[in-house]
């Protein structure tokens, strides 16, 4: 959907929305004190340890450490991306997402939301189309007859809405393009074509169809499969304004409605992977339209479940295929999500399997798949001899950026050992040469918990707080790392009220992000009564801080260079208030 929703759109809708009512409406919630808690849905446990803050509108594992507000809380439970997850919340609040363009007028935006609205309607209407010539067009036998050849039922036939395109040319395009603008529709939609001579004719003929489904279950796509005819083996609808093949997974909206929580996912190759194995019963495949498995599909299936196991064919395209994947994966992989990589032998692919040997071997061999660690390693030693200098230093060098894109403890961990094993160094040697995560350079995981953190995050849990304290400009100016970061929380929070969730929101695509959510879920352990008093005391010292470090910096510069008037003013006022401090 193009353009941006407005921050001040996402701001009011978590103004609106209570978080207590958006959990619970997934899972059952049971009042704490002044919080609501439940098992965690993100991890297997038997004692609760997921609390839901009302005040805060923020939700808090202890267990697994999993946070965030209601958008993060639906993005992570139902596997949406952002823009799908603020769509979900703006409807179960009864609101329309809009949408802002520098180059759009309040009248072209509602024309858009219009053309996509009419787009998905005939998207929906060609899915019924193929569905109905299935059963109905002269060819349908044969098409029918190839569906059950390959093993699959009527039920699974339903279930993935799939369907027939005969072999006429203008099938479609006699059914739903009987105006100018109804073929204009139909050709940007690409479900026909438009030759040389000007003459419309139907983009997918005599093939079985398989419609591709977003994360909310509109048809956005197809996937044409040849029968007996020439051509290539698949067609796929091409890029359009509804359909982004890099973000779409085949077969995803159905695994969902079978499992909101699978425990692992399998990413295969074609449409009839996918469906092949759930009529064997292994429902949890996904089929990443004939591209490398993308950064924004990835991440869809890191939100869903732990494990995700990439089964490609065994040859060099598959680890080809399979290595662009790992290289996507690095950035997002967390601690306590799992990536594993199986590679079939020649000639075989899930379908083939799974039709010869049924699904408890196939599963069997999913148990056996690579680690991410090893496939890293084994792809890297494919054309690297470790036991030279020159090849331990090119290992060093084709290891070391990817390495430090990892932003997981344990996954980086993980790779450093095994780095300085196979570079015969120690391990404490290889943190000179390879740098951390960007996010980890803003704001360390393992944080020592100084003054100023502390400020930011009792700033972040009670941004009332914000208002208490009069803005100090000056205070940017105090040579601590990260009171850049302080300030500009407390100038948000001194200028508007908010909660933690609206706070955090307005960070959410910086590098501090992860840390912040961090520090809203410390246990800072003072009193209701003690947190205001606290606040106040570090504000103060960091006036002190900058108090001491002017009056130093002017002492130096008289040394060398005489004061102005105006500044010998200003350390005599700075004198006084450092007098007045001890």
């Amino acid at each position: 959907m193009a353009g941006l929703i407005p921050k001040s759109f996402i701001h009011d809708l978590l103004d609106r929305a209570d978080i207590v009512d958006v959990v619970d409406s997934r899972v059952t919630l049971k009042k704490a004190g002044k919080n609501h808690q439940a098992c965690c849905p993100f991890h297997n446990e038997k004692t609760p340890s997921f609390t839901v803050s009302q005040d805060k509108q923020f939700y808090h594992c202890f267990g697994c450490g999993e946070h965030g507000n209601a958008i993060d809380f639906l993005m992570n439970y139902d596997g949406l991306e952002f823009p799908d997850a603020v769509e979900e919340l703006a409807n179960m609040m009864g609101l329309e997402v809009p949408r802002e363009s520098a180059t759009q007028n309040p009248q072209q935006q509602q024309q858009r939301q219009q053309q996509q609205r009419a787009d998905s309607d005939l998207m929906a209407k060609a899915a019924r189309y193929f569905q109905h010539q299935l059963k109905h067009h002269a060819q349908a036998d044969k098409a029918i007859n190839y569906l059950k050849n390959r093993g699959l039922s009527g039920a699974t036939v339903k279930r993935f809405q799939i369907g027939y395109a005969g072999d006429e040319w203008d099938g479609i395009l006699t059914t739903f393009g009987q105006s100018a603008q109804q073929r204009q529709q139909l050709l940007e939609l690409k479900l026909i074509n438009k030759n040389d001579n000007g003459r419309h004719y139907d983009f997918f003929r005599d093939r079985i169809m398989f419609p591709i489904h977003d994360r909310r279950g509109r048809v956005v796509g197809f996937g044409g499969r040849v029968i007996d005819s020439d051509g290539p083996k698949y067609l796929n609808s091409p890029e359009t304004r509804l359909f982004h093949k890099g973000q779409e997974l085949y077969g995803f909206w159905h695994l969902q409605q079978a499992h909101k929580r699978p425990q692992q996912i399998v990413i295969v190759e074609g449409y009839m992977d996918v469906v092949s194995l759930a009529e064997a019963g292994v429902d949890y495949a996904v089929a990443s339209l004939g591209t490398a498995t993308t950064s924004e599909q990835l991440q869809r299936l890191f939100r869903t479940t732990q494990t995700v196991v990439c089964c490609y064919d065994g040859d060099r395209a598959g680890r080809d295929a399979a290595w662009r994947a790992l290289e996507n994966a690095l950035p997002l992989l967390k601690d306590g999500v799992d990536m594993k990589f199986l590679f079939l032998p020649d000639g075989d692919d899930p379908d083939s399997l799974v039709q010869r040997h049924g699904a408890e071997v196939f599963e069997e061999k999913l148990k056996q798949a690579s680690s991410f660690i090893d496939c890293f390693f084994e792809h890297l030693l494919a054309e690297i001899d470790p036991s030279s200098d020159a090849g331990r230093s090119q290992l060093l060098n084709e290891a070391k950026p990817r390495i430090e894109r990892v932003a997981s403890d344990f996954y980086r961990e993980s790779l450093m050992e095994k780095l300085a094993t196979l570079l015969r160094r120690d391990r404490s040697q290889l943190e000179r040469y390879v740098d951390k995560p960007a996010q980890q350079r803003a704001m360390p995981q393992s944080m020592r918990m100084t003054p100023l953190r502390k400020a930011i995050a009792l700033l972040l849990q009670h941004p009332g707080l914000g208002q208490t304290a009069p803005v100090r400009a000056e205070l940017a100016q105090l040579r601590i790392a990260g009171i850049d970061l302080f300030a500009a929380i407390h100038q948000q929070t001194a200028t508007q009220a908010m909660t933690t969730a609206q706070l955090l929101e307005q960070w959410r695509d910086t590098d501090y992000y992860s840390a912040l959510t961090k520090l809203a879920s410390w246990d800072h352990q003072l009193d209701e009564e003690q947190i205001a008093a606290e606040f106040n005391d570090i504000f103060i010292y960091l006036i002190d801080q900058y108090v001491e470090q002017r009056a130093n910096d002017l002492l130096k510069k008289e040394q060398t260079t005489q004061l102005t008037k105006a500044e010998k003013q200003e350390y005599l006022m700075l004198l006084q208030h450092l007098r007045k401090k001890h």
